[in-house]
């Protein structure tokens, strides 16, 4: 059995204080780091639109976004992608129930195509911060913000077709939900564009 003397009580001593504190100045500098990245997305949430839909979707990503403003644009816009390709896939499965009527059928299919629409506006828009380091950095943005305000309008376009026609109310309340989920989150990635410089 090896000695515990009080020689060796102080050489460990010795050496493991050192790397405790080490491990709690990197625990402190790591949790003032995460508190700096999440209080930048709130600030930043604070000029959009919808903040509260702003925070929820966007805190998990802080320790990704830190305090890059374009990591931010990129991120809301990966979001948006995600939410108008998930909705066009609802309203697709909405068309293939048995029992739509004709209208119902019609107001899909726009529907469709203006998801289509808005999913390509917001991948050209996220292609164009892609570019905001090239010379023509102005046009990039210039370009970013029109894609982005295209969404919207397309997501609305949606939203028209089942106001002119005869549609279940729970099939166009079920659309409506998704679609305005779709235009707030691309209108706060467009806010946060907006605000880039």
């Amino acid at each position: 059995m090896e000695n515990c003397s009080p020689y060796n009580s102080k050489k460990l001593t010795k050496t493991l204080l050192p790397i405790l504190l080490l491990l709690l100045l990197l625990c402190t500098i790591f949790q003032a780091q995460g508190n700096t990245n999440s209080n930048y997305i709130k600030s930043k949430c604070n000029i959009t639109t919808y903040p509260s839909l702003c925070l929820n979707t966007l805190l998990p990503y802080a320790s990704y976004v830190q305090t890059n403003p374009i990591k931010l644009c990129d991120t809301a816009l990966d979001i948006a992608i995600d939410s108008a390709k998930n909705t066009s896939h609802m309203v697709s499965e909405l068309g293939k129930n048995k029992g739509i009527t004709k209208y119902e059928a019609a107001a899909i299919k726009d529907c469709i195509g203006d998801l289509k629409d808005a999913v390509y506006e917001l991948k050209e828009t996220l292609g164009a911060m892609n570019h905001l380091n090239d010379t023509d950095k102005d046009f990039q943005w210039d370009n970013a913000k029109t894609y982005a305000s295209a969404v919207i309008s397309d997501a609305n376009s949606c939203l028209d077709g089942f106001s002119d026609r005869k549609v279940n109310p729970d099939v166009k309340a079920k659309i409506s939900d998704a679609i305005s989920y779709v235009t707030k989150l691309a209108s706060n990635a467009l806010a946060f564009i907006n605000h880039l410089y």
